[in-house]
């Protein structure tokens, strides 16, 4: 049995999916609101087991982790949660993992990380991402560390928020700093891939692993890739990283999200690869290109319609 947490989450969802087709026996842990409304087909014969709880619910996740041999760990309030959220979340939520699945001998936990984490890291996302690798090291559980560089989807809150503000500004595009910061985007299925196959790989039991994509690609390059491909023309001006900060701080009390968050500003803080071949040495397969990608989706979306949805939404609770 295998136990995600996080389920519904841009990772997590598209995972169940890719268990569901492979007949793997998995169980989600969700708070109560999320088991009304699940991203996948519930009457699917190979649909997981729902236990009602969060990550920070020791009674609940005991339960989950009952009976499992694995936890792949997705809980995450990477996007839309604020500092305080971060530390308990990602960190709080974490320790009581650890302890939880210790007490169930549960065999090992896999979770994602970021190309970049460390504790010692000037941005907080970063840091609180390594923490979280640190409490698993020394967990005495076995465990499985994935850092990929930066993923975009169909539906993910990077690339889409990219194009969404290209259709909400018509003549420009406020950049962060001068664009020079270099990304290893990688696809969601890809990511999905590699997570699907460290089940099986006991040369990542006890290991940290960095992926990404086949490219490098510097902030400008990607947001010129998304105006090309979207056909959406827009005049690159380069702004200050700690004026947008200003600026997302005051937009976000006004409304319930903002499309740029201080943890989008801190993936954009510094350059994240990988080796160029991590996917394919740790995982035995070759990742997609981005801009080939973004093709076959990308240009059909309705970006004024999600920009909509997603700024007068109210705020999730990332739990």
């Amino acid at each position: 049995m295998i136990l995600i947490t996080g389920a519904t989450g841009l990772i997590g969802r598209h995972l169940v999916r890719r268990l569901m087709q492979e007949g793997l026996p998995t169980r989600c842990l969700l708070p109560e609101r999320q088991l009304r409304q699940l991203p996948w087909d519930e009457a699917h014969p190979h649909a997981p087991e729902l236990v009602s709880g969060n990550i920070l619910e020791e009674e609940a996740l005991f339960r989950a982790v009952t009976g499992c041999h694995v936890v792949i760990h997705l809980s995450s309030a990477q996007w839309w949660g604020r500092r305080g959220d971060l530390s308990q979340i990602e960190i709080d939520g974490t320790r009581v993992l650890v302890a939880v699945t210790r007490a169930a001998r549960v065999g090992r936990i896999i979770t994602m990380s970021h190309i970049g984490a460390a504790t010692v890291s000037a941005y907080a996302l970063h840091r609180a991402k390594g923490e979280v690798e640190d409490l698993l090291r020394e967990s005495g559980v076995a465990y499985t560390i994935v850092r990929s560089g930066l993923v975009f989807a169909p539906d993910d809150a990077f690339v889409n928020h990219i194009a969404s503000m290209l259709r909400i500004n018509p003549l420009f595009f406020l950049m962060p700093g001068y664009g020079e910061v270099v990304l290893h985007p990688i696809y969601i299925d890809d990511l999905v891939e590699a997570l699907y196959r460290s089940l099986d790989l006991v040369d990542l039991v006890d290991a940290t692993v960095e992926i990404g994509g086949p490219e490098y690609l510097s902030l400008r390059d990607m947001i010129a890739t998304v105006m090309r491909v979207t056909r959406m023309r827009r005049a690159i001006v380069p702004v200050p990283p700690y004026l947008l900060r200003w600026i997302t701080a005051i937009y976000s009390r006004i409304l319930p999200r903002a499309l740029m968050t201080n943890q989008w500003l801190d993936i954009l803080a510094t350059s994240r690869t990988a080796p160029l071949g991590g996917t394919f040495n740790h995982f035995g397969f070759h990742p997609r290109r981005f801009e080939d990608t973004l093709l076959g989706y990308l240009p059909q979306r309705r970006h004024f319609v999600g920009l909509l949805r997603d700024t007068f939404r109210r705020r999730s609770r990332p739990i």
